[in-house]
């Protein structure tokens, strides 16, 4: 009872136009920054290395590598600052988390390991 009334309350909030990405895939996310009067859109590129939560409470995590130093921003799927997220990369990662991807160093730290069934195994 107390779930279907938090559920019905949230459903308003909850955003229908985001695409569907998941951990490892290659995003922008375009974020509206207000200063003082006027406001501009602010790109931050990287990968997902995390998406936790539901409904209205879901997060992600973008990693990427800025001047050599790793930096991670953590986003609301439904935030009103998200103008859109675009999916520059898709990748196939058997992983729910990456953050192994935060011992990496250099070109390492930008590259998703995948896993590559061969042939005739399953």
């Amino acid at each position: 009872m107390n779930q279907d009334l938090i559920s019905e309350l949230t459903k308003d909030y909850i955003k229908a136009d985001t695409p569907p990405f998941k951990v490892g895939d290659g995003v922008k996310v375009h974020t509206r920054v207000v200063e003082g009067g006027k406001e501009r859109i602010q790109i931050f590129a990287g990968i997902v290395i995390s998406r936790r939560g539901s409904g209205v409470n879901e997060t992600f995590t973008v990693r990427r590598i800025s001047y050599g130093e790793g930096v991670e921003k953590v986003f609301p799927v439904n935030s009103p600052l998200i103008s859109k997220i675009e999916i520059e990369k898709e990748s196939k990662v058997m992983r729910a988390r990456m953050y192994y991807l935060r011992g990496l160093v250099g070109k390492k730290a930008m590259q998703v390991k995948e896993k590559r069934l061969a042939k005739g195994k399953h």
